[in-house]
């Protein structure tokens, strides 16, 4: 399969997603910038898998990636990003999102499951509150954060605050 027929825009995915409910499947919803993917990644959205039978991944815009990381992000434009997270056995689709969070995303998706890494607990979640409401189970997915974008672009950078 051609991992780029697994991104969709939001009308494609919503189909999609229509489909797979309709038949009994459980889907998940996590999201990310993934701006140079590393294991901590791979772990994160296999344990997110883990979580139901369909995982959706939303990715940061460029755009959006900036607002949250800063000046020199990303690294990898977002459709660059989108094909390598859309390559990992573990994810069925990929979505490019450009607002700061996926209430949005929750309310239109309406996934069974969000998925949040191993830096969140469930109280810290940001989007738990809107989760709630719509009767989404939250799941914290992943090994414990031990790895980083940031400290990874700092090693390559052969700075010493990494």
């Amino acid at each position: 399969m051609d991992t780029r027929s697994k991104i969709l825009n939001r009308t494609g995915l919503i189909h999609q997603l229509e489909t797979l409910r309709a038949s009994g499947k459980r889907i998940v919803l996590t999201n990310g910038c993934f701006d140079v993917l590393h294991v901590g990644h791979v772990r994160y959205l296999t344990g997110a898998r883990r979580e139901g039978d369909v995982l959706v991944v939303a990715v940061n815009s460029d755009s959006s990636e900036r607002r949250l990381k800063g000046p020199g992000r990303p690294i990898l434009p977002e459709r660059a990003r989108a094909e390598l997270v859309a390559a990992l056995e573990a994810v069925h689709y990929v979505l490019i999102f450009d607002e700061p969070n996926v209430e949005p995303l929750l309310r239109e998706l309406r996934p069974h499951v969000h998925a949040k890494g191993t830096d969140y607990t469930a109280n810290t979640v940001p989007e738990r509150e809107v989760a709630a409401q719509l009767g989404i189970r939250v799941a914290i997915a992943g090994d414990p954060k031990a790895h980083s974008t940031r400290d990874l672009i700092a090693r390559i950078q052969g700075r010493s605050d990494a």
